[in-house]
């Protein structure tokens, strides 16, 4: 296991290194992240009560959105010199691919949510006060079967000549539940404080349902680089 492992980091390693050198994806993620955000500061009223009401799906959208443009990426530019064929061909267990590009795309949706988040609650004056502790839990419990799901199907569509279209047809279908659970889960720790334990039994859903996921995604990798 600690192979797989250090082969992974050194996969997530060489694509963080690539993009700080390229600087294409991220910076386009952040960008997208704050025009959504500016779009919907100038569409709502910050000052109104029932408009804070939406932040916690705002947080998601955010994330959705600008996930994507990372995870397509990060099969696509695999494709290039037939970099991907290469990983495959040596003696790197499939597991450690799929974990090294989970890694790197859970970073840097990460980056994206730690500087669009608190831009979200300045610009719409939103008074935290639920459990920070509880939100940040339920961001990366959120983000973590969003990314898992996301690699592995970022894979399959990467296979075609229409990723962009592909990849948020496959993706949104399957994530739905995932989504749906974290933003309730949001809406219950920042909007009702007092409905917390409503949140903690969403938590325990959507965690249920990234462990299968990740399985699931980790077990049919190996067919997906043989497509």
């Amino acid at each position: 296991m600690i192979p797989i492992l250090r082969n992974a980091l050194l996969i997530a390693g060489k694509d963080l290194r690539s993009e700080a050198k390229s600087k294409q994806v991220l910076p386009t993620m952040l960008v997208f992240a704050g025009l959504v955000i500016l779009i919907f500061s100038f569409a709502f009223d910050p000052t109104d009560i029932a408009v804070k009401a939406v932040i916690p799906g705002l947080v998601w959208l955010i994330t959705l959105f600008a996930g994507i443009l990372g995870l397509n990426r990060s099969f696509v530019s695999e494709q290039k010199n037939d970099n991907l064929y290469g990983m495959i061909v040596a003696p790197v267990d499939s597991i450690s691919i799929y974990l090294g590009k989970f890694f790197a795309n859970f970073v840097m949706i990460l980056i994206v949510q730690v500087f669009a988040t608190p831009f979200l609650f300045l610009l719409f004056d939103f008074p935290f006060e639920g459990s920070i502790g509880w939100f940040i839990v339920t961001i990366l419990i959120g983000t973590f079967g969003f990314t898992s799901i996301g690699t592995f199907l970022a894979a399959i569509a990467g296979s075609s000549g229409s990723s962009e279209m592909l990849l948020p047809l496959l993706l949104f279908p399957i994530t739905t539940p995932i989504l749906i659970g974290v933003v309730e889960a949001t809406k219950a720790i920042l909007v009702n404080p007092d409905q917390l334990a409503n949140g903690l039994s969403w938590l325990q859903l959507i965690a249920g349902y990234d462990i299968i996921f990740f399985g699931l995604c980790i077990v049919l990798f190996d067919m997906v680089l043989e497509v």
